[in-house]
């Protein structure tokens, strides 16, 4: 199979009427209402990149295709009992998988204070009996943190990027450790960016297995080590967990995408790193762009 990216941009009009627009130490956080539906973009050189949408009417909808994918993991492991998701965003895939499953414990992890604060205000993100909110880097939380996880979800961004110390080989490492047996680790890759073909080459460097779903332009990447899943199984699963929860979008629906990475095909080189976290969080603050008059 050939790793082409897709020619697809990140980037959505900006529609709706402005809310609230934010200057963090990260990110320039704008939320915007249109209609019935809510979202959180983040301005990044002169554009503007949709993070997440809520539709203010159904508490269980997530109109962002790409996140609908993401669940597929929940089919993957036997016992999809522990999740951490690195990257919160508005919070809707966690809180989709917190109220929709609710044996599932969800632990989701936000650099950003102010887009938790907006999360909160504005999409109802708040802590449950089964959904944990942490404030922390993704990186540095599987660092200091010695628990295992079912699932690890990757969907961090800031605008049309992966934040560099999160698509390494070093990263992907640690997420591995970080993972019961049999646990998968599930990533949102934009694949028309420069690093998409290093992304699955180091992902591919780490797991012994990676599994691709094209998701209406985005790329949903699941990893994992041991030996190779049954697909059939993975299929059973999912129509396990579709009829006891009457989820809201069937993961059998969603196995169709499925690709398997080839490794002798891969192209792109593997990502490496010395990573401190203070040098890089000073980079954030030293290269980050502010924009001015993106509102209008």
């Amino acid at each position: 199979m050939l790793l082409i990216a897709l020619l697809f941009a990140f980037v959505h009009p900006a529609n709706g009427e402005v809310i609230e627009q934010k200057e963090s130490q990260y990110n320039t956080i704008i939320i915007r209402k249109d209609n019935n539906l809510i979202s959180m973009t983040f301005g990044h050189n002169t554009r503007i990149y949709t993070e997440s949408v809520k539709d203010i009417t159904d508490e269980l909808a997530l109109p962002v295709t790409y996140t609908r994918y993401m669940t597929i993991a929940m089919a993957y492991t036997e016992t999809p009992n522990k999740v951490v998701e690195i990257g919160s965003g508005g919070g809707r895939t966690s809180a989709y998988l917190s109220q929709s499953i609710q044996d599932t414990n969800v632990t989701t992890v936000e650099l950003d204070p102010e887009v938790l604060r907006l999360a909160d205000k504005y999409f109802g993100l708040k802590e449950t009996d089964n959904l944990k909110i942490v404030e922390q880097d993704g990186r540095i939380y599987l660092t200091r943190n010695k628990e295992k996880h079912d699932i690890i979800i990757v969907d961090a961004y800031r605008g049309p990027f992966v934040p560099f110390h999160l698509l390494t080989k070093q990263f992907y490492e640690l997420s591995a450790k970080r993972l019961n047996e049999g646990g998968v680790m599930v990533q949102n890759i934009e694949p028309s960016t420069m690093l998409f073909d290093a992304a699955i080459a180091t992902i591919s460097d780490v797991f012994d297995h990676v599994d691709l779903y094209e998701a209406r332009g985005n790329i949903v990447v699941i990893a994992y080590n041991g030996e190779e899943k049954n697909i059939d199984e993975i299929h059973a699963r999912a129509k396990k967990l579709d009829a006891q929860y009457g989820l809201k979008y069937p993961i059998a629906f969603y196995l169709d995408e499925r690709r398997t990475v080839l490794k002798d095909l891969i192209k792109g080189e593997v990502l490496t790193d010395d990573f401190a976290p203070v040098q890089y969080l000073n980079s954030i603050e030293r290269h980050n762009r502010r924009l001015e008059e993106i509102s209008q």
